[in-house]
């Protein structure tokens, strides 16, 4: 786990570039992480990518996973549905003192989502949001997914957003709970992109949630 140095613009949250990682094991560490931190703890953001893996949260049932194939799939403890994680999706775990900082659930959803929205808006994509449905979207097509979890008014947990990435997977499974739901990634939109279009998209994001997480 490497801390970035785009911590330096705001104290207050703190990124780690964790690269690729097992989805059980960075789960255990968030869990230990929000149970285990004292009031005086900064707040992380966790950037990294998952070795492939359905997650199924707490809302989550089994009749949205159509075919595995040979994918694991995690019961985990996010609010939402089934989702996929694999390599070149960017994952981001907001480690916020919610309580601390004032702010609701509801109000780190909001931020989140339209941190998402500024990123895809700087590769000058049209994202927007749902009242009925978490995530963020460009057209019919959703390219970001939320799950969190509170606990003792602390957030873990976090989004995904599809960058450069097979989206084969996500035919396994109903996304989000929704038969159909067509998934979309930064790549598809950019065509002159830089040669690792996921670090640049990291560093964007790390930006933006600086910038509104202050």
């Amino acid at each position: 786990m490497t801390a970035i140095q785009e911590s330096e613009i705001n104290p207050h949250l703190e990124f780690k570039d964790l690269g690729t990682v097992d989805y059980l094991d960075t789960w255990s560490s968030m869990k230990t992480f929000t149970i285990e931190r004292e009031a005086h703890h900064v707040d992380e953001c966790w950037l990294l990518q998952h070795r492939r893996v359905f997650t199924l949260g707490q809302a989550g049932k089994n009749e949205h996973i159509l075919d595995p194939h040979d994918i694991p799939v995690v019961n985990t403890d996010r609010g939402g549905q089934v989702t996929y994680h694999g390599t070149g999706q960017l994952v981001a775990y907001l480690l916020i003192d919610i309580k601390r900082r004032k702010i609701g659930v509801r109000q780190l959803v909001d931020l989140i989502e339209n941190s998402i929205i500024e990123v895809l808006a700087s590769f000058d994509i049209t994202a927007t949001t749902r009242k009925s449905a978490p995530g963020v979207y460009v057209g019919e097509d959703k390219i970001a997914a939320l799950g969190l979890r509170i606990k003792n008014g602390r957030s873990y947990h976090g989004l995904s957003l599809n960058v450069d990435m097979d989206l084969q997977p996500f035919s396994y499974i109903n996304p989000c709970g929704y038969p159909g739901l067509g998934v979309t990634q930064i790549r598809n939109y950019v065509t002159d992109f830089p040669d690792n279009l996921l670090l640049e998209t990291q560093t964007r994001l790390m930006k933006v949630l600086s910038a509104n997480l202050i």
